[in-house]
């Protein structure tokens, strides 16, 4: 069984796709704060307001990486615990059951029987032998195609109200058989 708890690691190279300024431009825009420019007329030059401009300066003196960070929380308040987990998981084992039917008999609700069911890679009902439990080798499927041997052996056409077709072709909207 696993269980995916998320972790603080080292933040990776990140950049919003609508974000103002490069990881670059925000080193020289740091940069000339600290040589001495003022930081409105260096954020107005580079197209940011003074409190993104701040922002960045606080985090580069902090150590921080001048890379932006996902917007993901770091920490999810609703991750399902580990006991419940094994618990769904033991119960779909013993007894095949569809996570409706596993709702019940937990207690956890099905949206959720059904994630842990994905999430440890347990197959899906309609793929395990009822009797055995083992899931099902299913062979490969073949596409049905319109392959012939010989160019001309097949002609497709598509056809659409063939009898609305005035004798001669023409466009009855525009009074050809007037």
């Amino acid at each position: 069984m696993t269980c995916r708890r998320l972790q603080r690691e080292e933040p990776p190279l990140f950049q919003h796709s609508n974000s103002r300024l490069t990881p670059r431009g925000r080193q020289r825009l740091v940069e000339r704060v600290r040589a001495g420019e003022s930081v409105s007329a260096v954020a107005r030059e580079a197209g940011v307001s003074r409190q993104t401009a701040h922002k960045w300066i606080a985090r580069a003196e902090a150590g921080e990486p001048l890379s932006d960070r996902r917007s993901r929380p770091s920490h999810l308040a609703r991750l399902t615990p580990p006991d419940v987990e094994a618990r769904v998981v033991e119960a779909r084992r013993a007894r095949l059951l569809a996570p409706l039917a596993l709702a019940a008999e937990t207690g956890v609700p099905a949206r959720t029987c059904a994630r842990i069911v994905a999430r440890n890679g347990l197959p899906r009902l309609a793929d395990v032998d009822r009797v055995t439990g083992e899931p099902r080798r299913r062979g490969p499927v073949t596409p049905r195609r319109y392959e012939r041997e010989a160019p001309g052996e097949l002609v497709h056409v598509d056809v659409k109200k063939v009898a609305r077709v005035p004798d001669g072709g023409g466009w009855r909207a525009r009074g050809a058989d007037a």
